[in-house]
């Protein structure tokens, strides 16, 4: 798994139990793995077709800095699927997990469209080719 994206936990993040908010943490999440996704399908049009079950597995309190980490697990003909975890930078402890994620990849008519993907892309590799001289 990809950890990229950290978050510092902050008081307007926090419930009324003093713990990360979960639509906020939610929030986080959804918008770091659209990212993901349209980098790995090189499309800045995809959507959030589903979202498998949410497990809150321990709480995160004001000052934590919390990382997501993402993975692709499937490339369907039109879709990304995603694996996700959420955990404590410091201790590593996992907050939260979702085992599937699936984006689809639209074309220009905002309909699903082929994406030609099959396998993870890695940031080294992508700027690998750029720089190579010929």
């Amino acid at each position: 798994m990809n950890f990229h994206t950290r978050k510092w936990v902050k008081p307007e993040d926090l419930n009324p139990n003093g713990t990360l908010f979960g639509g906020s943490l939610l929030r986080w999440l959804d918008e770091e793995a659209a990212i993901y996704a349209i980098v790995q399908l090189g499309n800045q049009r995809v959507v959030t077709k589903y979202i498998s079950e949410i497990n809150f597995v321990s709480a995160s309190r004001q000052g934590d800095i919390i990382e997501l980490g993402i993975t692709a697990t499937e490339f369907g003909r039109t879709s990304i699927t995603l694996k996700c975890e959420v955990r404590n930078k410091i201790t590593r402890k996992s907050i939260l997990t979702v085992e599937k994620i699936v984006f689809v990849n639209l074309g220009e008519d905002g309909l699903p469209a082929p994406h030609g993907r099959t396998e993870i892309k890695y940031v080294k590799d992508q700027f690998k080719d750029e720089g190579a001289v010929e």
